[in-house]
């Protein structure tokens, strides 16, 4: 590639020939941005949530509301809390953490149990029960394949062993 006098004085690239633009690389275009920000959750949401569920569960106990209203105000708050916590992971990362996510399954392992083996309210609710089993049910199938993954993923990266030699 040859230098051309480009202006009066200045040497450089002539970009105008066509056979010196084409051996060129273009320049990289800028970094792409990201699809959009993480979704951050309201401090006036987590406050009030906060706020609520004791107040909820003191009506509760005073039989001002019906018990299921409360296990369903908790069941709400659990479902806003797992979204934010799992959708607030980069895609990146849900590998490396799947030890996390069998942490967390683990504690739901743990209410379900709960709602199963005891009697939370006056009424011994079967519906409860049946969803603590579901709810058992699906963890444990979570932790076992978490647990599956994990070890595949790890076997990637064992050396193999060589192949042994024959005699002949």
């Amino acid at each position: 590639m040859t230098f051309d006098r480009v202006r009066d004085d200045n040497w450089g690239i002539n970009m105008s020939n066509e056979a010196v633009r084409q051996a060129l690389h273009p320049t990289p275009d800028p970094s792409p941005r990201r699809g959009g920000e993480l979704k951050r959750v309201p401090v006036s949401l987590i406050c009030l949530l906060l706020a609520l569920t004791p107040t909820t569960a003191f009506a509760a106990e005073g039989a001002l509301i019906s018990p299921s209203v409360y296990e369903f105000m908790v069941f709400v708050i659990a479902v806003f809390v797992g979204y934010y916590v799992v959708w607030s992971v980069t895609p990146a990362l849900h590998t490396p953490l799947m030890s996390v996510t069998n942490a967390i399954s683990s504690v739901i392992v743990v209410g379900a149990l709960l709602a199963v083996g005891v009697s939370l309210t006056s009424s011994d609710s079967s519906i409860a029960k049946v969803f603590g089993f579901l709810a058992l049910t699906m963890a444990s199938v979570n932790i076992f394949g978490g647990f599956l993954v994990t070890n595949r993923m790890l076997a990637m990266y064992k050396k193999k062993d060589a192949p042994a030699k024959k005699d002949g």
